[in-house]
């Protein structure tokens, strides 16, 4: 294949790859900071930041130098023996957060299979067999593995994919009530992102997630955060959670953890961490030395309060501006957001409007078919924001007219 025959590639892909994606007929080939340039040589404001994953921006110089050193040193041996990078990078982790222990594995949706089996054993363990379901809120998305598939709470997911693995109930995002009400004898835990991300940028009204708490507490649950699109820093603290000054029994991460390269974790205290001994659970390239060694220098950048509280001010800006534009057109239902995390609620659908920002040299995300939603990478600047606004003002003055 010759470099540049833009044609060439999109019928090998067709002819080759599983057709999963509705690609969008644009091929990338280089990245910098909040830029793509496609293979004409067009560049690209990205928005969307590979779906909060390079919150770093693309090629960071330190993530680059941490890779090339790395790759030189070691990329893989089995977890059957210790690398530093693995350990250092657990001992980060835990140092930060709530858990005591981590689990390491190669993506969100493993991390919430980790999470599904270890609130099982665990409690298959402290209370015997029988007790084994996991509450979980409509509109949520965990995966696409059978299981995490199973606890999403999406139809749209399941389609075709029945029957489903047993054992998950799903209630109203938000409602404490309607999370009492699902619990039974068979109940174990509870699974819920603290913002849902696919599922329309949802958040959950102060104190939800304290109240959540109590309550299994008071039942004797797990309570399980999924932060793989919320965690990281997104949201203008490292974790969501800690917004609420509420702690998880189990937290999965996943997406910015490593700013692009594979890695999930799955976090817990070391209570619920001694459900799983040898030979419980693997994965045979979790936690690898390169890839830790990058997420380890990615979690020191991130974590850093001036970082965060640098996310927290263009955030606010960032919804500020958009505010303007829901002010001017009456197609522009609300705002909502965390740090750079943020959707704009339609009244209309949205695809159209994640096309024309496309062909003017920006990538954005519609998700429930009418809330856009912009993840850029967390280092993105108050000029970039003030372009972007002016490209949707462009758009949404089209559409008013």
């Amino acid at each position: 294949m010759i470099k540049g025959q833009d044609n060439d590639i999109k019928q090998e892909c067709r002819d080759h790859i599983f057709n999963t994606y509705a690609r969008f007929p644009v091929t990338f080939v280089k990245g910098e900071g909040c830029r793509l340039w496609d293979d004409s040589g067009k560049e690209y404001l990205d928005f969307l930041a590979g779906i909060a994953v390079c919150s770093l921006g693309h090629c960071h110089p330190e993530l680059t130098r941490v890779i090339a050193e790395n790759a030189h040193r070691l990329i893989h041996v089995s977890n059957l023996f210790y690398t530093y990078p693995q350990v250092e990078l657990a001992v980060e982790l835990t140092r930060l957060c709530f858990a005591d222990k981590v689990f390491f594995c190669n993506s969100g949706a493993e991390a919430n299979e980790a999470a599904i089996k270890l609130a099982r054993k665990y409690s298959w363990e402290r209370f015997g067999r029988g007790r084994f379901h996991i509450i979980t809120m409509k509109e949520s998305f965990h995966g696409r593995t059978l299981a995490t598939l199973s606890a999403t709470g999406q139809t749209k997911v399941h389609n075709g994919f029945e029957p489903l693995v047993e054992g998950f109930t799903f209630v109203d995002f938000g409602s404490i009530a309607a999370v009492e009400a699902a619990i039974t004898e068979k109940t174990c835990a509870v699974l819920v992102e603290p913002v849902q991300g696919e599922g329309g940028l949802n958040f959950p009204a102060a104190g939800y997630l304290k109240e959540l708490k109590a309550l299994c507490g008071q039942k004797g649950l797990l309570l399980i955060f999924d932060e793989v699109q919320s965690g990281m820093g997104r949201t203008g603290t490292l974790f969501a959670h800690e917004q609420e000054n509420v702690v998880p029994d189990i937290m999965t991460l996943a997406k910015a953890l490593a700013n692009g390269l594979p890695i999930g974790a799955m976090l817990a205290t070391e209570e619920v961490a001694t459900a799983f001994g040898p030979g419980t659970h693997a994965s045979t390239f979790g936690g690898g030395p390169l890839i830790t060694s990058v997420a380890l220098a990615a979690l020191r950048i991130i974590s850093e309060p001036s970082f965060l509280e640098g996310v927290r001010e263009t955030g606010s800006y960032f919804r500020a501006r958009l505010e303007e534009l829901r002010a001017r057109y009456p197609f522009v239902a609300s705002i909502r957001g965390r740090g750079l995390m943020i959707g704009m609620e339609l009244t209309v659908p949205g695809a159209k409007f994640v096309q024309k920002c496309l062909d003017r040299g920006t990538v954005i995300n519609c998700t429930h078919d009418t809330v856009l939603r912009f993840v850029p990478p967390l280092v993105v600047s108050r000029i970039e924001i003030d372009r972007l606004i002016g490209i949707l003002d462009g758009i949404f003055a089209e559409e008013a007219r």
